[in-house]
């Protein structure tokens, strides 16, 4: 796995349950990315699943707390994660959100309401929803649609996932 770290020995890692799959339940390779604030805080984690056989990248979710510069964009802007995976894709193609629709969805035996994205490239499925604590989950996923059984996937990563041994 490849880790964004601070330059200091000590590694940056969440101060928050990271809520993804776990890698032993996806048939490919997993890599994360933190990211740090000025003064090494954690602002935000992505988790980038990749297909096996080179197939590149198919989905990203990120997570990122209240206060994170990375929730900021303007209305037709796309999140941070869809960025992510254009970069991943090495597509440069201007991609815009052109609609949003709210839906309730069960995860165990909580309620979510996702948010679902309409983006201009539609190759691209991407949700979003915020979680109890104030972190913002976003889910993008390249050619494939996002469904309602994915989300019995997602559960929280333990913390030693992102440190260093």
């Amino acid at each position: 796995m490849s880790f964004l770290r601070r330059r200091n020995a000590t590694p940056a890692g969440p101060e928050f349950d990271v809520l993804a799959m776990d890698p032993g339940d996806w048939p490919g390779n997993l890599g994360a990315g933190l990211l740090p604030a000025p003064d090494g805080t954690c602002q935000g984690v992505f988790l980038r699943y990749d297909l096996f056989g080179g197939r590149g990248p198919a989905m990203i979710i990120g997570n990122l707390p209240e206060g994170s510069p990375a929730r900021e964009v303007a209305e037709d802007e796309v999140p941070f994660e869809v960025g992510q995976l254009l970069l991943a894709l090495e597509n440069d193609e201007d991609v815009t959100v052109v609609g949003t629709e709210d839906m309730p969805v069960l995860q165990g035996d909580n309620l979510l309401i996702v948010r679902r994205l309409k983006l201009s490239e539609s190759r691209i499925s991407c949700v979003q929803f915020d979680r109890s604590d104030g972190v913002l989950v976003t889910i993008a996923a390249w050619d494939r649609p996002i469904t309602d059984d994915l989300y019995a996937l997602l559960k929280p990563l333990p913390a030693e996932l992102f440190q260093q041994g």
